[in-house]
């Protein structure tokens, strides 16, 4: 392999944002992230459990009205708009817009400590969550939050979160850049019963 073709390279990997050329430092590549499906956390704390270091970017948090989309799930009423970019490692990689029920977070400091986390403290009990995960494109204005071009493969989540009486508590969107994340779950056969019947006449 020629110099000029490594470099080649390495551009076209740091495009991609899988890695990072510091001048006078060095290269650095960036692990990806797994996004667990088999568990229920907090974004933050699913990151941090795999050793990721990840800070969280408020862009905006004040009560209003919310969109069709999550009023449909939410119902009517005063909601919490949570708009946050997660950087892990230092890079934008998730971009998640939260519409909470009620007013009750309106001044909580959620920079560090997870919405979930949140809500037990203001007695909401967190019981289940139902989420639908899907391919898409990055747009604008996302795409200038993420710091990655408009059109870039991303996955987008949509995760209704449940308190144990049945109510909405969250209805989350967040777009995840498909360079930095990765869907991981574990699954398992157990519990399998096969029935047998004779058939009737």
């Amino acid at each position: 392999m020629t110099l000029a073709t490594l470099r080649q390279a390495l551009k076209q990997l740091q495009d991609e944002g899988l890695l990072s050329q510091e001048p006078g430092r060095g290269t650095f590549v960036f692990p990806r992230a797994r996004y667990e499906l088999n568990l229920l956390h907090g974004f933050a704390d699913d990151l941090r459990s795999q050793g990721h270091t990840v800070t969280t970017e408020i862009l905006d948090q004040a009560v209003g009205t919310p969109p069709d989309w999550a009023a449909a799930t939410l119902g009517d009423g005063p909601a919490l708009r949570l708009e946050r970019v997660r950087l892990v490692a230092g890079r934008p990689a998730v971009h998640q817009m939260s519409w909470v029920r009620g007013t009750e977070l309106a001044d909580a400091d959620l920079s560090d400590l997870s919405l979930y986390g949140a809500l037990i403290e203001h007695g909401h009990l967190v019981h289940r969550a139902s989420e639908v995960v899907r391919p898409g494109l990055l747009a604008e204005p996302v795409a200038g939050l993420l710091r990655r071009p408009p059109g870039e493969p991303v996955l987008v989540s949509e995760r209704v979160t449940f308190a144990l009486d049945g109510s909405v508590l969250v209805v989350d969107r967040a777009t995840m850049l498909g360079s930095a994340m990765e869907i991981r779950t574990e699954r398992a056969a157990s519990g399998l019963s096969v029935h047998w019947s004779r058939p009737t006449s």
